[in-house]
């Protein structure tokens, strides 16, 4: 891929997503510039989703012609000015400007690659629009819930299992594609690596979008303790849940721990990809161990792990390294994982 411009896939991305941009940095040079377009083109679709002052079918419709660009099956030309000035961050309102520019950069990859972007970014905005979908109407006083756990299972896949196997698909092809491995678990560790820090985010994130009238824990878990979505909303009703939440803090470590087996699987030599693997399962971990204490149903006591803490981890997984041994104890389990 040629040089890609710097406000698009280094100074924006470094502007819409910090956190996201520290993994991409340290990523190796073949695969950096197709991952960091397939997040630029998933955060403007996630953009144009979140922009709830847009009414919904408007946000659907551009949704759609994002998409339909991106697959390649139209060239009509994207205007967002109306979505761009509905964004409180610069850096959003950019991202909009530019969406024309993004999709217009798929054309600099290999036809491979183009089609990896294209198919793991089409998945992605299909679980955006799923979520649109459902969650119509919802608000604070009409919290819409999701009913079954295959539902969530499907969910945190298309948003974020997804992109574990299109990591995958890069890196082999671009940086261990001679290793002996078993692909097709490699995979399936990919996915649930994913899938494991969506599961993270929802956990973490219970109180602020039960706000928004959003309840991604299914309801045919939530009956069968006497509760109803809407008793989440109250902080004294935490001991009730939290039997079932702590399942799936367990759930969502054992994914992360099949995060770390595919990281390890990773081969030895690929220290690069092994660090950015590493470092949102082990901000993961760190996230959960937090989440095990304390009302989590208390939007007063939202848990975010602090810089310093990132810097934690970056700075031992880094000097570990050289010791397989220590290497391999940085991700010890919490507790005994769930299914």
């Amino acid at each position: 891929m040629p040089h890609a411009p710097n406000e698009l896939l280094t100074d924006l991305l470094k502007d819409v997503s910090r956190s996201f941009y520290l993994t991409l940095r340290v990523l190796p040079k073949s695969i950096r510039p197709q991952i960091g377009l397939a997040y630029l083109l998933a955060r403007t679709t996630d953009t144009i989703a979140d922009t709830e002052i847009i009414p919904l079918e408007q946000r659907l419709k551009s949704l759609q012609a994002l998409r339909e660009r991106i697959l390649g099956t139209t060239t009509e030309p994207l205007i967002f000015g109306e979505l761009a000035c509905q964004q409180p961050l610069p850096a959003e309102r950019v991202l909009l400007e530019k969406s024309e520019a993004s999709v217009t950069l798929l054309q600099t990859l290999s036809e491979a690659d183009r089609r990896l972007v294209r198919e793991v970014v089409d998945i992605i905005t299909s679980g955006q629009e799923l979520d649109l979908k459902r969650f119509a109407g919802a608000s604070a006083k009409n919290i819409i819930a999701l009913r079954t756990d295959a539902e969530l299972d499907d969910y945190t896949y298309r948003v974020a299992g997804c992109v574990g196997e299109f990591w995958t698909k890069m890196c082999r092809t671009h940086v261990f594609p001679e290793a002996k491995l078993d692909d097709a678990k490699l995979l399936a560790d990919g996915v649930r690596f994913g899938k494991g820090l969506q599961l993270v985010n929802i956990l973490r994130d219970l109180p602020a979008d039960l706000k928004n009238g959003r309840c991604y824990l299914p309801t045919e878990a939530l009956v069968k303790l006497g509760l109803a979505p809407a008793d989440l909303q109250n902080p004294a009703n935490e001991p009730k849940l939290r039997p079932l939440y702590n399942l799936w803090l367990d759930r969502a470590e054992a994914h992360l721990a099949a995060g770390w087996e595919y990281t390890n699987t990773v081969p030895w030599s690929c220290v690069r990809v092994r660090l950015a693997c590493a470092w949102p399962i082990l901000i993961g971990l760190q996230t959960l161990r937090q989440l095990r204490t304390g009302n989590v149903l208390d939007p007063q006591q939202r848990i975010k792990i602090s810089r310093r803490a990132v810097r934690g981890v970056i700075f031992k997984s880094v000097a570990w390294y050289p010791l397989p041994g220590a290497w391999r104890t940085l991700a010890r389990p919490n507790a005994p994982a769930g299914r």
